[in-house]
């Protein structure tokens, strides 16, 4: 079996416990204002062009059928909407400024990456996180990945958006030691505004983690002028207090290195901030707990 992926990165230490290896999959059914990892929407591999890196060879202007790729003025463009995804600019590339984002892997090759560093995660507590875009998007890739990492006895985790079919949430659930579940904003309303789609389902899938016995963490997107208000951490608490399941809350601070990336793959930057500062996330972590009815670590 094979899938769609955007990265592997080892010795990760914020994904879960422990030293983890993070398997990035491919596609998301959301479209967040903040996006951090854009090149996870796609479930295809794309084109990303990096002007600073170009040295004005034009080996790509030379492969490229779509006449997607200019240099007018000494200056190198890309016109994305011409781009058909062929790769035969990045193959020709030779500085790298013109790069494929995302690769065919199978389920054995991922496994033999992980296995690598086995022994960290038997000595630190740790295992492999699968995360993306949305690693459930591509549903039977993801549970071969976590079937085949729990045969070799690895703890597993998966960083979720929670927009999945209530069958995929199902048949992947044995497989996963801990869900990393993302909660994005409080009302029906408002999620559609700041994700695109509806919430429905992604509580819905909550539900059925806690009816399965699942351990979740809550992890929330805290994005200035966007939900950094009351009700929102009021929203926060009051899922955690409706979840058995749930006994911790990760406040997940904003950062903008997402938009550095969306230019690089030609999408346009919806939203931009500063990083939040280490003094607001305390009063955030204060005012979310303000509202917990029972002992939940926020962190």
């Amino acid at each position: 079996m094979k899938g769609c992926i955007f990265n592997i990165q080892r010795f990760s230490i914020h994904d879960g416990p422990g030293i983890r290896t993070n398997v990035f999959l491919k596609g998301c059914p959301l479209n967040c204002l903040w996006c951090h990892n854009p090149e996870g929407l796609d479930p295809k591999p794309q084109i990303k062009y990096s002007p600073e890196k170009c040295i004005g060879c034009a080996e790509c202007l030379k492969v490229c059928e779509p006449k997607g790729h200019k240099v007018e003025n000494g200056i190198h463009t890309l016109d994305f909407s011409r781009c058909i995804a062929c790769m035969k600019c990045a193959e020709n590339c030779p500085a790298g400024a013109v790069e494929r984002d995302g690769e065919e892997k199978s389920v054995e090759e991922i496994i033999d990456t992980v296995l690598r560093d086995k022994s960290f995660y038997e000595k630190s507590g740790g295992g492999m996180t699968l995360s993306g875009g949305e690693p459930l998007y591509q549903g039977e890739f993801a549970l071969g990945i976590l079937k085949a990492a729990k045969q070799q006895g690895i703890h597993t985790a998966v960083e979720t958006c929670g927009m999945t079919s209530s069958d995929i949430m199902k048949s992947v659930a044995p497989y996963v030691d801990l869900f990393l579940y993302d909660y994005k904003a409080t009302g029906e309303e408002e999620h559609k505004r700041l994700t695109g789609a509806s919430q429905r389902q992604i509580l819905l899938n909550l539900n059925l983690l806690e009816k399965l016995n699942a351990n979740v963490i809550l992890r929330c997107p805290i994005i200035p002028g966007i939900n950094d208000n009351e009700e929102h951490y009021r929203g926060i608490a009051e899922v955690a207090n409706k979840h058995k399941n749930i006994n911790e809350i990760n406040i997940m601070p904003y950062h903008s290195l997402g938009n550095s990336k969306r230019k690089k793959l030609g999408l346009a930057v919806t939203y931009e901030a500063e990083t939040m500062k280490q003094a607001t996330a305390k009063i955030i972590k204060e005012a979310i707990e303000k509202y917990t009815e029972k002992e939940v670590k926020v962190v």
